[in-house]
C-alpha cells in the first residue's frame, strides 16, 4: 500500500468516525471504561492529530523545495538558517510523534488503550483527553520520571 493510499484510508476512516459519532460527545465516567463509543472517540482525535501533523509536515516540504535561502544579507541569511533549523527540529519532533500516535491506535485495536503500561490500572480520561498517547497513569508516570531524574543524577 503506497503513501497516498494510507492517506486516503485515514481520510476515509475519519470521516467514518465522524458520521458514527456525535459531534458534542466528550467520554465520561459515567458510562463503561473504553466502552466502543469511547475508543471511537479517542481513534478519532488520534487521527485527526495525526493528519493535521502531516499536513503541517507538507507545508514544510513545500517550502524547503522553493529553494534555497537567498537572503543578500549575511545577518538575514544566518536568521533564516535558524529559523529553519528550529522548524526541522519541530518536524522531528512531530515524526517522533507520529509514531506514539500510530503506537496508540494500535493498542485501540489490540484491546489495550487506555490501560496502564505498567501497572494494568485504567488510565484516567482526563488524562487520555489531554494526551491521547499516554500510556501510564498519572501515578506511574510521576515514578517514572523521578526514577529517570534519580538514574541521571548518579
Amino acid at each position: 500500500m503506497n503513501a497516498s493510499t494510507q492517506v486516503q484510508d485515514k481520510s476515509e476512516k475519519i470521516s467514518e468516525l465522524e458520521s458514527d459519532l456525535d459531534p458534542d460527545y466528550v467520554p465520561s465516567d459515567d458510562e463503561p471504561f473504553m466502552s466502543e463509543k469511547q475508543l471511537r472517540f479517542f481513534e478519532l482525535q488520534l487521527l485527526k492529530w495525526r493528519k493535521e501533523i502531516l499536513d503541517e509536515s507538507r507545508g514544510t516540504l513545500n517550502q524547503l523545495q522553493d529553494g534555497p535561502i537567498r537572503e543578500p544579507d549575511l545577518n538575514d541569511r544566518a536568521s533564516s538558517e535558524t529559523d529553519w533549523g528550529i522548524e526541522l527540529r519541530t518536524r522531528d519532533r512531530q515524526r517522533k510523534l507520529i509514531a506514539k500516535i500510530d503506537a496508540a491506535l494500535r493498542r485501540i485495536k489490540e484491546g489495550e488503550y487506555g490501560y496502564c503500561q505498567v501497572t494494568g490500572e485504567p488510565i484516567s480520561l482526563a488524562r487520555l483527553r489531554a494526551r491521547p498517547i499516554a500510556t501510564m497513569t498519572l501515578e506511574a508516570q510521576e515514578r517514572h520520571e523521578r526514577q529517570e531524574r534519580i538514574s541521571r543524577d548518579d
